[in-house]
């Protein structure tokens, strides 16, 4: 499949809208994406692989997720009063208009005069040293630590007073589903099918969790499609998108924030920007899925590196190709998926399979 105008854009598939185009800039530089991109996937599209530095030895980095545990490309989004530092540009939803900025890096990503620190690892110990820089007064640390979180901070919050307004809100339930993905929408069903109250909450905009990473047009789309629907006919059921259960306390209370307009470029008249629920539920389930982790090998965390799972969620959320010759690496059938995808969509793929034997399906698929 050919590549579109950017870069690494696909020109057909994906859950985004191509009938309109968003304009935003990343450390001055404009670009541009659709409606449903992240930022991180529109960084990708536009062929941006470097998007931050490490925090010690600021080494380059890039986008290796796609949802909340990424770790690297962490930005500074707007300016002002609205300056917010050190978010996932992976949870980033695009707008337009949206500004964002690298962070930890000096006098500029590309060129890091701090990136110094690497060719002297050597001598640098594991770790931070919170004790070498006490002494040998007490006014010594406060010498120091302005140079030690320049040299070692992420993003540098706003000083303005927060011009947005928000809420905080008590709900009560039978049964909080805290994940969209297809254990979530199969318990809250079956629930709110038996009458119980349901709150389901889900942290980026769509339902369907791992079921998003298949092609679209699907018999996942379809059951994801179907089941949703279902459930936003039944008065007994709340659906909550862009909310993150971030606790569980004693007396099944539970806190959950809702973005509900950090979407947008500023909320609209009378709208909180985030809203704190406090859920007080009989019963929970927890269906968050599942975090793949990497394989641990030398210079895995250069740019180019990324979560298989990850790669095949760029290409079927967002028809961005994480390259046209891939490597893929594995000790699990799971990669393979992501394999076979990013081959149909026309990359040279090579799977590096760590066990002695793999399966034999597997295997035969790839010859």
């Amino acid at each position: 499949m050919p590549l579109s105008g950017r870069p690494c854009r696909l020109p057909a598939g994906g859950r985004i809208d191509r009938t309109r185009e968003l304009a935003f800039s990343f450390d001055g530089v404009r670009y541009l994406g659709h409606p449903g991109d992240t930022l991180a996937s529109a960084l990708l599209a536009n062929g941006v692989r470097l998007v931050g530095r490490s925090f010690k030895f600021h080494r380059p980095r890039g986008v290796i997720g796609a949802g909340v545990a990424e770790p690297n490309a962490l930005v500074t989004l707007g300016s002002g009063a609205r300056r917010t530092p050190n978010t996932p540009a992976t949870m980033v939803e695009l707008h337009d208009g949206l500004v964002a900025e690298s962070q930890n890096r000096w006098p500029s990503l590309r060129f890091d005069l701090m990136a110094v620190n690497d060719l002297l690892k050597p001598v640098f110990a594991a770790g931070f040293y919170y004790k070498t820089f006490m002494g040998p007064t007490r006014r010594s640390w406060m010498w120091y630590e302005p140079f030690i979180r320049r040299a070692a901070g992420l993003g540098t919050a706003g000083t303005e007073p927060d011009p947005d307004r928000y809420e905080k809100v008590n709900l009560f339930c039978d049964v909080l589903v805290a994940g969209g993905g297809p254990a979530g929408l199969a318990a809250a069903l079956a629930a709110g099918r038996m009458g119980a109250r349901v709150i389901l909450a889900e942290q980026v905009p769509a339902f369907g969790g791992s079921l998003l990473d298949e092609p679209v047009g699907g018999a996942a789309d379809r059951w994801i499609a179907e089941v949703v629907a279902e459930l936003g006919t039944l008065p007994n059921v709340r659906l909550l998108a862009r909310t993150t259960v971030f606790g569980a306390y004693d007396h099944g209370v539970f806190g959950l924030v809702e973005r509900v307009a950090d979407h947008k470029p500023e909320p609209d008249a009378h709208e909180p920007r985030q809203r704190l629920l406090v859920v007080h539920a009989r019963r929970a389930v927890i269906a968050t899925g599942a975090l793949e982790r990497a394989i641990a090998f030398a210079d895995n965390d250069r740019p180019g590196i990324m979560l298989a799972g990850a790669a095949r969620a760029y290409l079927n959320r967002f028809a961005v190709l994480a390259g046209r010759q891939v490597v893929v690496f594995t000790n699990n059938d799971g990669a393979y998926a992501a394999a076979f995808d990013l081959a149909d969509a026309g990359a040279t793929v090579t799977v590096v399979d760590a066990r002695p034997v793999p399966a034999e399906d597997l295997a035969r698929d790839c010859a």
